[in-house]
């Protein structure tokens, strides 16, 4: 595969990655049936095998639909690195979020997510951030 065809398949995942992370709902043929999550985050840390348990993860974490407000995909020769911040409502509260994703692909799927995670933040840690 060359570089434009390695840049198309990053820029495709990378758009089905944003549409999952919104809204819950894994896009056609993002990951493969055995895809790997091991996601870190400040104090736990959660391994999932297979799309379907990846998938329930993400609910799991973060039920109901958000908004990926900055992105940035860069290529690697073997998938690439996705940087991402996102926001989502949530017992009253806007929360923020800001993680990163080593994104293994094969096949034209995501295989394997390595994500590391600020955790979520409420609008008292983000107020205390600001100030």
């Amino acid at each position: 595969m060359d570089n434009t065809d390695m840049d198309d398949v990053v820029r495709d995942l990378a758009e089905k990655m944003v549409s999952f992370l919104e809204t819950g709902t894994a896009p056609e043929e993002l990951f493969s049936p055995d895809a790997f999550l091991d996601l870190t985050m400040p104090t736990w840390r959660i391994q999932a095998a297979g799309a379907e348990e990846l998938i329930a993860v993400r609910k799991e974490g973060h039920s109901g639909p958000g908004r990926v407000t900055r992105w940035r995909a860069d290529p690697t020769p073997t998938g690439f690195v996705f940087e991402f911040e996102e926001r989502w409502e949530h017992a009253g509260q806007e929360w923020y979020s800001r993680e990163l994703m080593r994104v293994e692909v094969a096949g034209g799927q995501v295989a394997e997510l390595t994500v590391y995670c600020t955790g979520d933040w409420d609008q008292a840690r983000q107020a205390e951030h600001a100030a």
